[in-house]
């Protein structure tokens, strides 16, 4: 290891915590030229790239940082497009601390090379500078096949199936392509304009979309294999929220996080009354869970107008599944987290109007299955929060409509298909599945990865 390398990642400009949360616009400002080059010199361009077996997508980390290096942008373009479609997304939200990075061998003595902000640096370099990045179409195979969903998976696998010459159609049951990269992720984390300008590239592949499409009622699986298509794949992702089951949770003010989000970010709640979808967020706002979609659902009731807004988490800061850099974010914005503390139930007004809530003190016990310690209740520790709008944000399942149009295609028992994780292929002739389908609510970057792993176990099969 060189000994005048620098051990500490460039800084990436952020907007003002006072100032950003109060509007929409993206937290993170990205890297300047200047910072991108410095920080790609730190990267030792490694004969065996260990952040490459990180990344669940195989990117060609190394080429794409030493295009930056080289100030060669279009070929890191190049490195990184050849096998992630949707760069600008990942560069966002992908948790790169926990994959890439971690792998780096500058982590053994300093941070790792921020290869998640370089990724985000070149794809926006990219949507400036497109004349410099077009795709050859390859021979067609004659070959039609289904993506139902446009969410992070079906978009991949729809990419890397056109990339090899199949003809592919997706169906998306939204009137806008982009599954929970539209619906579920707020606006200041990951603009929409960079959802839509991906999803244009998938499109300039060959691939076609069709919008209001609901496969199980347009259509059924069984009709588009019978219809044309050689092969379908299922991305319809978890969109079904979990809830409680707590007295009270039918209160006016009581909203699952799915709903929230869907309002918030997909219809635009946050331009009332340009967009006409108003959503009642009151002066005290609660948030249940502690995952990265509670972190968002927090920060937009705080943008929304909440005066105060909590997190309530039954496990302690160490066991959160959030991101450490959403943690980081919501606190400098002022929520407040409460660790050890599970609602037991929600008190209402007259009205029906939600007014306060109950919550139990909780202490750990023993690891459960994940490896996290469980959560226990601590006798006679009750105590109340005065509330008027509470969030729920414990997970989502997949919709069972497909599951119960489809004939043969097995289901777990939490509603999720059952498929080979190592190719996405179901038990029903001709049917792949990945992504939250397969997992339950994960990662963008997991469901790319179960789209790839698809796409070239479809490819496999169509060209037997």
């Amino acid at each position: 290891m060189p000994k005048n390398l620098n051990l500490n990642r460039e800084e990436m400009p952020r907007q003002d915590a006072k100032v950003r949360g109060k509007n929409y616009k993206e937290v993170a400002l990205g890297y300047s030229l200047e910072k991108a080059t410095a920080e790609a010199n730190r990267c030792l361009i490694c004969a065996k790239p260990l952040c490459v077996l990180g990344c669940p997508v195989n990117v060609d980390i190394r080429g794409m940082i030493n295009g930056v290096k080289e100030g060669d942008l279009p070929a890191a373009v190049k490195a990184m497009k050849s096998k992630n479609a949707l760069p600008g997304i990942c560069g966002r939200v992908c948790p790169q601390e926990t994959q890439c990075e971690q792998m780096c061998v500058l982590a053994k003595r300093g941070a790792p090379v921020a290869v998640g902000r370089l990724e985000r640096f070149v794809a926006d370099w990219e949507r400036q500078h497109t004349e410099t990045t077009g795709v050859t179409p390859p021979p067609p195979t004659g070959k039609r096949v289904a993506v139902v969903g446009s969410g992070p998976a079906g978009l991949t696998a729809a990419a890397d199936l056109a990339k090899l010459g199949h003809n592919v159609t997706i169906f998306e049951s939204l009137h806008i392509a982009g599954g929970v990269l539209m619906y579920g992720i707020p606006e200041f984390r990951l603009p929409k304009e960079i959802v839509q300008n991906e999803i244009n590239f998938v499109v300039s592949l060959g691939v076609k979309i069709e919008l209001d499409s609901v496969i199980g009622k347009l259509a059924t699986v069984d009709e588009l294999l019978n219809n044309g298509f050689d092969a379908a794949f299922l991305g319809t992702g978890a969109g079904l929220p979990m809830f409680l089951n707590i007295p009270g949770e039918n209160l006016n003010g009581v909203y699952s996080a799915n709903e929230f989000l869907t309002r918030v970010n997909l219809m635009k709640a946050y331009c009332f009354p340009e967009y006409d979808t108003p959503v009642k967020i009151g002066k005290t706002t609660a948030v249940i869970g502690g995952g990265n979609v509670a972190m968002d659902s927090a920060r937009c009731a705080l943008r929304m107008g909440a005066e105060k807004v909590y997190v309530i988490y039954r496990r302690s800061r160490t066991e959160m599944p959030a991101r450490h850099e959403e943690l980081e974010n919501a606190e400098e914005e002022g929520i407040e987290f409460k660790f050890l503390a599970n609602p037991r139930q929600f008190i209402g007004n007259d009205r029906g109007g939600l007014v306060a809530m109950e919550c139990d003190t909780m202490e750990l016990g023993e690891p459960d299955k994940t490896g996290r310690r469980s959560p226990m209740v601590k006798p006679g520790c009750e105590f109340k929060i005065a509330v008027d709008s509470a969030i729920v944000a414990l997970g989502t399942t997949p919709n069972p409509l497909i599951a119960q149009t489809s004939p043969g295609l097995q289901t777990s028992s939490r509603g999720t298909v059952v498929a080979d994780p190592a190719t996405g292929k179901t038990g029903k002739p001709r049917v792949w599945a990945g992504g939250d389908v397969l997992t339950g609510a994960a990662t963008v970057i997991s469901a790319m990865g179960a789209g790839k792993r698809a796409a070239a176990d479809i490819d496999k099969f169509l060209r037997s």
